[in-house]
C-alpha cells in the first residue's frame, strides 16, 4: 500500500495548488505555514506580511488611517495577486474570509481552517493581543462574539483541522496527513486549480 501523505506524493497530487490557511487571528497560521511549506517544497507567504510592504505601513496604522474597510480592500487585492502565484502556503488574515469576492481566489486553492480550542484560544489572544486593531481594548465577551460572527465563514474550508496542544511542526504534519483524500485529481476539471500557468 502506497503512503498517500508522503511529500513527494502530496505536492504531486496538489498539482501546485495553493493552500489557504484560514482561522481566527492568533489560531498558528503564521507559525504553521512555514513548516507545511518546507515539508511540501512549497513557498510561504504571510498575507498581513506582503500588505505591510505594499502599503509600508503597519497593519495597526492601515486601520487607522482607512479603516476595517479600507483595509479589506487592500487584503483583497494583495490576495488577487498571490492567487496568480502557485505552489504557495498562504498565512491569510483572519477577517479575510468575510468577503464573499475572496472566496473566488481562495476555492482555486485547498483552503485549511486552523480551528484552536476556543477557550485557549480567548486566552492567547487576551495575554499578548499584538498587532491586532480588532482586538484593542476589547472584552472576553466582544473577541467571543468577533469569533462566533466569523466562525459561519471558516466551515466552509475545505479542510477543518482542530489544533489542541500540538506545535506549529505537528499541526503541519497533521494538515499534510488530513490532506489526501479531500484532493482530487488535479487534472480534474471540477478540481480546484490555481490561475497561473
Amino acid at each position: 500500500m502506497t503512503d498517500t501523505s508522503s511529500p513527494l506524493l502530496l505536492k504531486q497530487r496538489l498539482g501546485g495548488r495553493n493552500l489557504y490557511l484560514v482561522g481566527m487571528m492568533g489560531c498558528g497560521k503564521t507559525s504553521t505555514g512555514p513548516h507545511l511549506a518546507d515539508g511540501l517544497g512549497y513557498g510561504f507567504v504571510d498575507a498581513d506580511k506582503v500588505i505591510e510592504q505594499v502599503c509600508g505601513e503597519s497593519i495597526g496604522m492601515i486601520f487607522e488611517k482607512e479603516g476595517e474597510q479600507g483595509f479589506r480592500t487592500v487584503e483583497t487585492q494583495v490576495l488577487n495577486a498571490i492567487g496568480q502565484r502557485h505552489s504557495l502556503v498562504v498565512a491569510t488574515g483572519g477577517g479575510l474570509v468575510t468577503k464573499t469576492e475572496n472566496w473566488g481566489v481562495l476555492h482555486q486553492g485547498i483552503v485549511i481552517w486552523l480551528n484552536p480550542d476556543r477557550e485557549k484560544l480567548l486566552t492567547r489572544l487576551q495575554s499578548d493581543p499584538g498587532n491586532r486593531p480588532l482586538l484593542m481594548n476589547k472584552t472576553h465577551q466582544s473577541v467571543e462574539a468577533l469569533l462566533a460572527e466569523r466562525e459561519k465563514f471558516y466551515v466552509e474550508a475545505d479542510l477543518h483541522v482542530k489544533v489542541l496542544d500540538e506545535g506549529p511542526a505537528d499541526v503541519a504534519n497533521l494538515i499534510m496527513h488530513k490532506l489526501p483524500p479531500i484532493l482530487s485529481d488535479p487534472e480534474d476539471p471540477s478540481a480546484p486549480q490555481t490561475t497561473a500557468s
